[in-house]
């Protein structure tokens, strides 16, 4: 119990991740002045250049990412609230977050924090990104996309390594010491043991089973 505990003191809170923290500020500004610059110099649906296959576009966007639901902005607004407390959340599910899962969190916060800022001060999301017949979007709806890939591809990996490690305890007849899904402390059972984070269980194969 006191190792649990102090491991729990250890885990560093979202609010002092610097580096996590940083990139999510760098994403937000970046995504603030390109808009800002797009709205001073570009006439809301004008394109530069007129014509060609990549062009900047300003479009007052009042629906979700890439023109979805339009109309919606108020909706919408609570969505984006309800998925910065839902990346916090994952966040805090993690016990030792690696380098690409912040930086997935970090590009998706700031992406999330830049398009509910213009919501809020603007009534609508400024996109100018105009590329051949994909809808117009912003550097904040590429930040997250981009770090939904990257969440997408750990959470894959992770799943084919717990897999991998099952299988191998099982086999052996050892119970992991640690998580091979979230890499927090395993709690020993009579059978196998069952992670203290997020609760997976690892049977551990009885020596007639191992048995061909």
């Amino acid at each position: 119990m006191t190792t649990r505990i102090e491991e729990t003191k250890r885990r560093t809170p979202l609010y002092r991740d610097w580096t996590l923290l940083q990139l999510a500020a760098l994403t937000l500004v970046l995504d603030q002045l390109t808009k800002f610059v797009v709205r001073q110099t570009l006439a809301w649906h004008h394109s530069w250049p007129h014509h060609g296959f990549f062009r900047f576009t300003h479009v007052q966007n009042t629906g979700s990412a890439f023109g979805l639901f339009q109309d919606q902005n108020l909706p919408l607004l609570l969505v984006s609230v309800v998925g910065v407390a839902v990346l916090a959340y994952i966040y805090r599910s993690q016990e030792r977050p690696g380098l690409m899962m912040r930086t997935s969190i970090a590009l998706m916060l700031g992406g999330a924090m830049g398009n509910l800022l213009d919501r809020i001060l603007q009534g609508h999301v400024t996109d100018f990104i105009d590329i051949g017949p994909w809808p117009v979007f912003n550097l904040a709806d590429s930040a997250i996309v981009v770090g939904l890939i990257m969440m997408g591809w750990l959470l894959v990996i992770r799943r084919d390594k717990a897999t991998d490690t099952t299988a191998a305890t099982a086999d052996a007849g050892i119970a992991p010491s640690t998580c091979p899904l979230c890499d927090g402390p395993m709690i020993g059972l009579p059978n196998g043991a069952r992670c203290a984070d997020c609760g997976v269980r690892e049977r551990i194969l009885t020596p007639e089973e191992r048995e061909p």
